[in-house]
């Protein structure tokens, strides 16, 4: 941070805290009460109904960002000029198909006083859904077998292979359960619409699920580790409810993961646990997970060390938290006005 700054300020995009909501909301809690005041929050956005531009308490100012689809100049120029304003001191990014960008950006960002802790591309393209069967085999990992695909009619070579049901993944988000070829076909449909080719058709694992928030320091050690079992989950296969879980096999799980990898930042691990006891690894996502915030709550606070590792500080491993701890996610009616929401429609700021 610049030393004649009276404040730190972060950056944070990922701010639709609608019911499948992305991470930037509880970042940002976890970062106000993981450093002393003041710390100044900016919010980065791409729609202007996201929620988190109009809650004053939680964002002190939000700027519109381009879509990832616009490329890496048209960011950078849009963060040269909020930068300009704000003095942006750490940058982070929180959805999946953005984090391409601000990767390829991050030496730039930090030649301007931007910092980011983020992965390499190798780190990243290693834990793809694409990739991650043969990620699995080479680590002794246990992952679901899995078929990439571009077209609906291999889906029935996807079901003589896998068997029913078939877990049918978007490039990026969502995954459908499918129990027959009918539902396949327009869960197919439907993902490629929304996230474009290819699609990822997985085995179907019977079990608990379970994720893991990571936080890995880039050399290999996990710095936090925390395991949570989903108690209540949505339409759309969000938690909604989980509780903090202690369980060494997990733990150990996540730091095989982040030894193997050196992963450099947060990530989420999504398991599925066997009536035998058989974790399987069905995903890895490469930033913090929308439940970020309970890992602060139960005392291994990941985003603030993730922003403090980001301006070079050595931040040791966490070894405790508290098990049993229990977040259930809540909606309430936010009340705001047209001119707010004129002002970030026209001039792409509030």
């Amino acid at each position: 941070m610049n030393e004649t700054k009276q404040h730190l300020t972060v950056a944070v995009t990922g701010l639709n805290a609608i019911d499948s909501p992305g991470p930037g909301i509880a970042v940002i809690r976890a970062l106000r009460d993981g450093f002393p005041k003041p710390i100044r929050i900016i919010g980065l956005s791409y729609e202007t109904m996201e929620p988190g531009i109009y809650l004053h308490d939680v964002v002190d100012k939000t700027y519109q960002i381009t879509y990832p689809a616009a490329g890496t100049e048209a960011l950078l120029n849009r963060l040269k000029y909020i930068h300009e304003k704000e003095k942006i001191d750490v940058l982070i990014p929180n959805f999946d198909a953005e984090l391409y960008n601000f990767m390829k950006l991050a030496p730039t960002l930090k030649s301007m006083g931007i910092a980011t802790f983020l992965p390499s591309f190798e780190q990243f393209d290693a834990r793809d859904k694409m990739h991650l069967h043969q990620f699995g085999l080479k680590y002794g990992l246990s992952v679901p077998a899995d078929k990439v695909i571009y077209g609906v009619d291999e889906l029935y070579t996807c079901a003589e292979l896998l068997g029913y049901p078939l877990v049918v993944k978007g490039k990026y988000y969502d995954a459908v359960v499918a129990y027959t070829m009918e539902q396949a076909q327009k869960a197919f449909y439907k993902l490629t619409a929304k996230w474009g080719y290819p699609i990822i058709v997985q085995q179907f694992i019977n079990g608990n699920e379970i994720n893991i928030a990571v936080l890995g320091d880039g050399k290999g050690n996990a710095t936090s580790t925390i395991p949570m079992k989903k108690l209540y989950i949505t339409d759309k296969g969000k938690a909604w409810a989980g509780i903090t879980l202690e369980d060494d096999t997990l733990i150990a799980l996540a730091k095989t993961f982040v030894q193997a990898t050196k992963w450099k930042g947060g990530c989420e691990l999504e398991i599925m646990r066997t009536p035998e006891g058989i974790p399987y690894i069905m995903e890895i996502n490469p930033r913090f997970p929308a439940w970020i915030y309970l890992t602060a709550a139960a005392g291994q606070n990941q985003p603030a060390a993730l922003a403090k590792m980001a301006l070079g500080e050595d931040v040791p491993p966490y070894i405790d938290y508290e098990v049993g701890k229990i977040f259930i996610r809540y909606s309430w009616d936010h009340i705001t006005d047209v001119n707010e929401f004129q002002q970030i429609s026209g001039f792409g700021e509030l």
